[in-house]
C-alpha cells in the first residue's frame, strides 16, 4: 500500500506542475503543443508495448469496431480537456483551470446519478448544490461563465465515465486513445510545417526537446496513477486528487501573479466548502459501511 500511496502522490504531484511545463513552451501556439502532445505520446506507449510484449490485446481491440469507437470518443474528450488546458494555463488562466479539476469529483458524482443511476446521499446532494452556488456566483460576480473551469471538469468527467464503462486498462485504453489521436495530430504538424510556422526544429533544442518530452511527461503520471488505484482504497484516490488543482491554484496566484480579486475568493471558499462536505461525508460513509461489512 505504501508504494501506491507513493505512486499516487507522485502522479498527482506531476499533474499539479504541468503549469510550469507548459509555460516553458510559451511562445509555442497552443495546439502544437496539443498535437507534439499526442505524437510523442504514442510513441512511448508503443515502446511500452514492445518491451511487455504483449499485443493481443491491441490485435483484438482493433477488430472490435464498437470498443474502436468507444474509445476514439474518450480520445476525443481528451484532446478537447489538453487543448483546452494548454491554452489557458499559456493564456495566464491558470487559476480558473485549477478550478475545472477542483470541481471534477463532483462532476463525476453527478454523472454517475445521470448515467449510471447512482443515488446521491443528502451530504452529497447538499455538497452539489453548493458546488452549484459557488460557480453561478462567479458568473455573477465577473459577469462571465467560468467556462474555461467546466469545459474542464465536464470534458474530464465525461471521459472518466467511459473509461470506467470500458473493458481496457488504463495504459491499454491510453495507447487505443494515442493511437485514435495520432493521425490528425501528426498531419496537422506536417501541415504547419509545410506552411513554415511548425516549432519542432525550428526554435532551439530546449523548445525540441520539451516538445518531444511532452509524451513521457504525459504517460508517465497517467501510469503512476494506473498502479496506485489498484493498490490503494478509493477514498485514499480522493484525497490525493486534490495535491494538483491545489498546486495549480498556488502556482498561478504565487508564481504567476495572477489576479485573485475578494469576489473570486468568495466562489472559490464556496467551492471548497462544498469539497470539504463531499469529502467527509465519503470518509463517514465508508467508515460506517467498512464496520459494518463483518457483521
Amino acid at each position: 500500500m505504501k508504494k501506491g500511496v507513493l505512486a499516487g502522490i507522485g502522479a498527482y504531484f506531476m499533474w499539479g506542475l504541468f503549469p510550469i511545463y507548459w509555460k516553458f513552451l510559451l511562445e509555442v501556439p497552443a495546439l502544437q503543443i496539443l498535437a507534439h502532445r499526442m505524437v510523442w505520446s504514442l510513441v512511448v506507449m508503443l515502446l511500452l508495448l514492445a518491451i511487455s510484449g504483449d499485443r493481443t490485446w491491441l490485435k483484438r481491440a482493433l477488430r472490435e469496431r464498437r470498443l474502436l469507437l468507444t474509445y476514439v470518443a474518450a480520445a476525443s474528450l481528451l484532446a478537447v480537456n489538453w487543448g483546452t488546458y494548454i491554452w489557458a494555463v499559456n493564456s495566464g488562466f491558470v487559476v480558473e483551470s485549477s478550478l475545472g479539476y477542483f470541481i471534477n469529483p463532483l462532476v463525476n458524482m453527478l454523472f454517475g446519478v445521470i448515467f449510471l443511476k447512482e443515488h446521491l446521499r443528502r451530504g452529497q446532494i447538499i455538497a452539489v448544490c453548493l458546488a452549484t452556488a459557488g460557480v453561478l456566483y462567479l458568473t455573477i460576480s465577473h459577469g462571465r461563465l467560468p467556462w474555461i473551469a467546466l469545459v474542464l471538469a465536464l470534458t474530464f468527467g465525461l471521459y472518466g465515465l467511459i473509461k470506467k464503462t470500458a473493458p481496457l486498462d488504463s495504459s491499454q485504453s491510453f495507447t487505443l486513445e494515442t493511437l485514435a489521436l495520432f493521425l490528425p495530430a501528426f498531419g496537422y504538424l506536417a501541415l504547419q510545417e509545410a506552411r513554415g510556422v511548425g516549432a519542432f526544429g525550428h526554435q532551439g533544442t530546449v523548445t525540441n526537446l520539451l516538445l518531444a518530452f511532452a509524451g513521457p511527461v504525459t504517460s508517465i503520471p497517467l501510469l503512476l496513477f494506473g498502479f496506485a488505484a489498484r493498490r490503494i482504497p478509493l477514498s485514499m484516490v480522493g484525497f490525493l486528487q486534490y495535491i494538483a488543482p491545489t498546486l495549480q491554484f498556488l502556482l498561478g496566484v504565487l508564481a504567476y501573479h495572477e489576479p485573485f480579486p475578494p469576489e473570486k475568493l468568495v466562489g472559490f471558499a464556496i467551492i471548497w466548502l462544498a469539497l470539504i462536505l463531499y469529502t467527509t461525508e465519503s470518509v463517514l460513509y465508508n467508515r460506517r459501511r467498512a464496520a459494518a461489512t463483518p457483521a
